[in-house]
Parts: C-alpha cells; sequence; structure tokens
C-alpha cells in the first residue's frame, strides 16, 4: 500500500497580527461607545471580528484571506456611516462620528501592503470609497443625506488618505526589508571569498607587501627612537584572556614588560582611556633604580585599541607634550597598518586551523577505518587457516604487523594535526606533551629542557613554532634510529628558541631544501622572521634549531644554539 501523504500543516496567523487585530477591536469600539452611547452599536464591531476570522484561521488562503479583507472594508465603510447617524447629540459636528469606525481600515490595508499586493491594495482603496459613499448616502440626519454633510466627507476623505498613505509606507518598507534581507541571505562562501581577493590585492600594493606585525612593530620602534630618546622600547598587542603580547621592542637588555591589564600600571590606564600615559617609573615587571620616564601611547585603530607602544628612558621629564604629539603623530598610521596585519594573521590562522581539523576528520573517518578493516581481515584470515599452512601464516603475521604500524602512524598525524597551543598552557606545555607522546610511541627517551617567562608569544608564532617543532621530532623518530630524544624550549618574547636533538644516525645533507620536511621548516621560520638552523650533534646524531628574535642579552644567535649543542 502507498502511505498516506502527511497532512499540510496550516499556515496560522503570526501571533503579533492577532494582537494587533484585537488592540484595533477594542479601540474603534470604545470610540463607538463614546460617539453614539449605544451599545447596539457595537453590532459593527462584532461584524468586524466575523469578517476578519479569515485572516486569522487561514492568512494565506489564495480566495478566503482576500475576502475577509473585502468584507473588512465594507463593514468599515458601511458601519462608520451609520455611527455618524446615531452620533450623540453632545458630539463636535454631524458625520464626525464616522471617525470612530473609520480607524479599522489600516489593518487590511496594511497587510495586504506588507504582502506585497499593489493591486489588491487599490482595490481596497476604491471598495472602501465606494462604501463611505454608499453608506453616506442611504444615512441621513434629519433631511438631508449624511453624504451632503460636510463633517462626514471631511472625516472619510482625511482617513482614505491616511489609509493610502499608511499602504504606501507599508509596502516601501517591506520592499526595503526584502533588499536587505536579499543582500544578507547566507552566500558565506562567495562573500568570503570576495572579502580574500581584496585582501590580497590590497596585501599586494602594501609597501613592502608585508602583513606582518612584528615587521611593522620593528618599523615602528625604529621610527620612534629617531623622534623622542627611548633606552627601552616596545610594541605590544592583545592576545585574549587580559593578557598582551610583545610583537618587538629595542633595548641593551631584554625587559620583562607588565603585560597584564588587569594591573595597577600606566599600560592599563592608556588601554582603558586610549589616551597617551606618562609616568615616572619603569612598566617592567622589575622596577628600576633611579630616574625613569616612561610613555605609553595606546594604537587606537577607529574606536579599537589593537596594541601599545611603550617608551622610557632613564632620565626624568624625557616627554614633555611637544615629544608626546611627535610619537602620536607617528603611532596613528601605524595602528591601522598593525590591525590590518593582526586581521590577516587571525585570518590566516583561522582557515590553517579549520584545514587541518577537516583533514583529522577525513583521516580518521576514511583512511584510518579501511586500514583497521584490513586488520581485522587479516586476523580473521590468520584463524582460519590450516595448521599446515605455515608460510602463509607467517606472511599473513608480517602483512598485519604493517598495517598495525600503519594505523600507529596515522594515529599520531591525527594527534599532530589536532594538537594546538592552549591559551592557559602555553607553546613550552604543548610541545613537550607532544614530544612526550610520540617518544613513548616510538620508544625513545624524552628529555625536555623548558625555559618560558609568563609574557606570551603571538598567537600565529606560537602556531608556527609548534609546528616546527612537530615535523623536527617527527622526522627523529621516524628517520633518525634515535634512542634518546632531547628538547629545549627557550620562550622569552619577542624571542624564542627551539631546539630538538637525537643521537641517532644524522644527516648527509644539512641544507634546508635537502629534503621535503626540513624545505617545509625553514618556510614556517621564514614566515615568523626566525631562522632555521640544523647541524650534526656530538658524538652522532641531528640538532634543529629554530630561533625568533634576538636573545635575551647581546650576543649571537649561533653561539647560543652551539652552546646548547656541546651538552
Amino acid at each position: 500500500m502507498t502511505p498516506e501523504a502527511p497532512a499540510p500543516t496550516p499556515i496560522r496567523a503570526h501571533p503579533l497580527a492577532v494582537a494587533a487585530r484585537i488592540v484595533m477591536l477594542a479601540l474603534v469600539a470604545v470610540l463607538v461607545l463614546l460617539t453614539t452611547q449605544q451599545l447596539e452599536q457595537l453590532w459593527w464591531v462584532a461584524l468586524l471580528i466575523v469578517a476578519g476570522l479569515p485572516a486569522v484561521i487561514a492568512p494565506r488562503h489564495p480566495v478566503l484571506a482576500p475576502l475577509g479583507r473585502f468584507a473588512e472594508v465594507i463593514v468599515v465603510g458601511i458601519g462608520a456611516s451609520q455611527v455618524a447617524e446615531h452620533t450623540a447629540s453632545n458630539a463636535l459636528g454631524q458625520g464626525i462620528g464616522a471617525a470612530a469606525l473609520l480607524p479599522y481600515l489600516s489593518v487590511p490595508l496594511t497587510v495586504t501592503a506588507l504582502r506585497r499586493r499593489s493591486r489588491e491594495s487599490a482595490a481596497l482603496l476604491g471598495t472602501a470609497t465606494l462604501a463611505l459613499v454608499v453608506g453616506g448616502a442611504i444615512s441621513s440626519t434629519g433631511d438631508d443625506p449624511l453624504i451632503a454633510k460636510p463633517g462626514y466627507l471631511v472625516v472619510a476623505a482625511q482617513w482614505l488618505i491616511l489609509a493610502s498613505l499608511g499602504t504606501l509606507a507599508a509596502s516601501t518598507l517591506q520592499r526595503i526589508m526584502q533588499q536587505r534581507e536579499k543582500a544578507g541571505r547566507p552566500q558565506p562562501y562567495a562573500e568570503a571569498t570576495r572579502l580574500l581577493t581584496q585582501l590580497r590585492s590590497v596585501a599586494r600594493q602594501l609597501p613592502g607587501a608585508t602583513l606582518d606585525p612584528g615587521g611593522i612593530s620593528e618599523h615602528l620602534v625604529e621610527e620612534l627612537r629617531g623622534v623622542a630618546r627611548a633606552d627601552r622600547a616596545a610594541v605590544l598587542s592583545a592576545s585574549g584572556g587580559g593578557r598582551l603580547v610583545v610583537l618587538a621592542q629595542a633595548g641593551v637588555d631584554r625587559v620583562d614588560w607588565e603585560t597584564s591589564l588587569d594591573a595597577d600600571s600606566a599600560i592599563a590606564e592608556a588601554w582603558a582611556s586610549q589616551q597617551p600615559y606618562t609616568a615616572s617609573r619603569s612598566q617592567a615587571r622589575s622596577h628600576r633604580r633611579g630616574d625613569v620616564s616612561a610613555l605609553v601611547v595606546p594604537l587606537v585603530a577607529g574606536v579599537r585599541t589593537v596594541g601599545l607602544v611603550i617608551i622610557e628612558a632613564d632620565v626624568s621629564g624625557a616627554y614633555p607634550p611637544v615629544v608626546v604629539q611627535r610619537v602620536t603623530g607617528l603611532t596613528g598610521p601605524a595602528a591601522l597598518r598593525l590591525e590590518a596585519a593582526l586581521l590577516f594573521d587571525e585570518v590566516r590562522s583561522l582557515a590553517t586551523n579549520e584545514e587541518r581539523q577537516r583533514l583529522a576528520r577525513e583521516i580518521h573517518d576514511g583512511v584510518a577505518q579501511e586500514l583497521v578493516m584490513v586488520g581485522y581481515g587479516i586476523d580473521n584470515a590468520l584463524a582460519t587457516l590450516p595448521d599446515d599452512a605455515k608460510e602463509t601464516a607467517e606472511e599473513l603475521r608480517t602483512l598485519r604487523g604493517e598495517v598495525t604500524r600503519v594505523i600507529t602512524e596515522l594515529r599520531l598525524s591525527l594527534f599532530e594535526l589536532r594538537s594546538e597551543v592552549d591559551r592557559q598552557g602555553g607553546l613550552a606545555a604543548a610541545i613537550s606533551e607532544y614530544a612526550r607522546t610520540v617518544g613513548a610511541s616510538g620508544g625513545l627517551r624524552v628529555h625536555v629542557t623548558l625555559d618560558e617567562s609568563t609574557a606570551r608569544l603571538p598567537a600565529a608564532t606560537e602556531a608556527e613554532l609548534l609546528r616546527i617543532a612537530q615535523e623536527a621530532i617527527t622526522n627523529a623518530r621516524k628517520h633518525a634510529g634515535a634512542t634518546n630524544l632531547w628538547v629545549s624550549c627557550s620562550i622569552d618574547p619577542p624571542y624564542a628558541q627551539i631546539e630538538v636533538s637525537d643521537d641517532g644516525q644524522g644527516i648527509a645533507d644539512q641544507r634546508p631544501d635537502g629534503r621535503y620536511g626540513l624545505a617545509i621548516m625553514a618556510e614556517r621560520a621564514e614566515r615568523i622572521r626566525g631562522r632555521l638552523e640544523i647541524s650534526p650533534r656530538s658524538p652522532s646524531g641531528t640538532t634543529v634549531a629554530v630561533v625568533v628574535g634576538t636573545p635575551p642579552r647581546r650576543g649571537s644567535v649561533r653561539d647560543s644554539v652551539t652552546a646548547s649543542e656541546g651538552e
């Protein structure tokens, strides 16, 4: 038997439309009573209720709904003349009592206009006019018909004009709403493509063709040191959680800047007020002794604070108003450039993370599941083999071991794809967790050394450093044949050094482009303005180091890496 089609769900009137009808009916009922002081005249309100039932029961019916609206208009036209005929003696004038029922004209006309039925609206207006003329002709006050009374004509014309204007306004509003709805209809990918294409074109036209927050910040620091004394300077931006990250800094020694927006500091004051702020103490966590002048200038793009500039001098009174004015003259344009770079970084990070998660889902739901089923099939084949098929059983066991190995590799790949830098844990914790997990699966003894300050690197920089460390750890596990793995993280923003060493067989070609994985690491390091260094480890193995920024004290980066390798 053919199953019966489900009954269509009836379309009911919107609750607001029903409420509007009830309010209007109550209004005209009160006006009729006040005008006529006769309960019998409420008969016309009852007729309006009956005429309006189709609009409540079947608001979109192609026949009943329009018939109901025409019935409402006719009732209003005839009823208005009858109410005017029975106007109480204390009314303002003969015929004016029609105004008690005429406001209800707005209900059917507005409904029609909102549904963009212009022909029906015109027909309703014509019907209302005809009903008022007929009603005025058959009704009378004294010896003259009501239609001959100026008061009746004025009231009828007034409400017909108001109804026409209301219909036009409702129709225009509906048209505007539909245009906005059409413009805002979900075409997210087409819109995203358009915006990203524009962003790419704009990025190529920028000076230096760069949208790198670190590069823009370093350039700003150099410009500021040209207009004001700055023994120490830094550019900070928001990272979420009420903390700031150091994008660039300059000075003889590394400064542990105050990065909390909750602290009682010039940094917090400038961020909240969006105004330059001077202080007579250093904005570092370890305050310097002696005279210090500090100037904190917010980087404001529009109404949004995107970062802060801090400059300090070891003298008092180093930043009078004229110097502050010169500094703010540079920070204004820089704020716009930095905002564009930070937004570009955020979009790129979101797109990259989404793609990594998508790949992880596809691998888990596709190849990984199929390989598991292949493994089960091999197990079943082994269980059903006869006892004398020893060679076949050995081959199947070998194949089963290979399938198990590939499944393990896939699981590690999934772990790598899904690994991210936790906002609370930090980069060093993420690298340590990955190294220990991969080391345990590969039978490696992992030695981890972490030296991480409380300040954070920009999110994009942390993500790239994590991927570089993951690639170096994976290479050591898969290709080096090592038994020990040393992972060292030294992070003091904007400086960071990640080092991965093993005691394996080493690599013959130390060039970054010698292998595909090494080339990818070199590209990632270049993207964050870092440097990848690959060198042999004594007595055996390889050391891969990536360095971003300058070390805490003056000295060469190569010396820093070599010292670690010699341990």
